[in-house]
């Protein structure tokens, strides 16, 4: 695949999730709790997006991004996108934004990447169940059932389109503006978290316990990109000291590196299942919106 050392890292982590997901479904399906079969079909969806974040679809240039970080100034990766495009070059050439700076709003711009990417592999999902369903001659209890799994597909559309509008119109912000000193966080992920968490249907004590939550969030995937830093920083090395012919020192780096990869994957997989967590926390409460 040639993937770059935190690259497979993070591919560990999410297949750790989607193992550890249908282990669940298959308990649930065990007991008869998933007849309509949606479970089953978002765990595909979830395989899907993770087939073609890595590169692992049979489809060329379908790997998202390479690594996590700018490399000498430079993006590693293209957005996909005529506007996302026209953003960042504006971003990079404006003199607003550090080095730092370029860099988080990179991952911004990779983020909102990737949300693009899965909605359309959840639309596309939703365009083959409306056609076979459209196929179906006559009505029965199952139809209705899949009926109601339908609505769902279109609701969860609805929040991640949501979401997209939400994203694009702060990148557009971002790059025209610079960087709010004042703002509250700055991962991208917990942005949108916090974006959407103002829209559901909390109370205030409620949203200020998810403000604090969100807060611990961001520090955790602090962390985390700092193990993802130093991992990569310790593939180069390791690399690099293969070639001198020194054994021990090569012994000892082959040791760290084991260490940060292991702690990086750790990481990567608390990040993902928080998320996932804090994700269908908010979902929960725009559902009760629409209601």
């Amino acid at each position: 695949l040639h993937l770059s050392a935190v690259k497979l890292a993070e591919l560990h982590s999410d297949l750790k999730i989607q193992e550890k997901d249908e282990l669940s479904w298959k308990k649930l399906k065990a007991e008869g709790l998933d007849e309509d079969g949606e479970k089953e079909a978002k765990l595909r969806r979830n395989l899907n997006v993770i087939m073609a974040k890595y590169g692992m679809n049979g489809k060329k240039d379908s790997q998202l991004v390479d690594t996590n970080y700018i490399k000498d100034g430079t993006e590693s990766d293209t957005l996909d996108d005529p506007r996302l495009e026209k953003l960042w070059s504006k971003a990079k050439t404006s003199g607003k934004f550090s080095d730092e700076e370029l860099d988080k709003l990179w991952r911004e711009f990779k983020h909102h990447k990737e949300k693009i990417h899965e909605y359309n592999i959840l639309l596309e999902t939703v365009s083959r169940t409306e056609d076979i369903h459209k196929n179906v001659i006559n009505p029965s209890e199952e139809n209705l059932v899949k009926e109601e799994i339908l609505h769902n597909k279109h609701r969860e559309l609805k929040d991640k389109l949501r979401s997209i509008n939400q994203g694009f119109e702060r990148l557009r912000k971002v790059s025209h503006q610079g960087y709010d000193t004042t703002s509250e966080f700055e991962e991208p992920r917990v942005i949108d978290l916090w974006d959407m968490a103002k829209s559901a249907n909390f109370t205030e004590k409620e949203l200020e316990s998810f403000r604090e939550e969100l807060k611990h969030f961001e520090a955790k995937i602090e962390k985390h990109h700092h193990y993802q830093k130093q991992l990569e920083i310790s593939h180069q090395k390791l690399k690099h000291i293969e070639g001198t012919g020194d054994k021990d020192h090569l012994n000892r780096n082959k040791e760290k590196y084991a260490m940060l990869e292991e702690k990086t994957k750790e990481l990567g997989y608390k990040v993902k299942k928080h998320l996932q967590d804090l994700s269908s926390r908010i979902s929960q409460g725009l559902q009760h919106n629409e209601l």
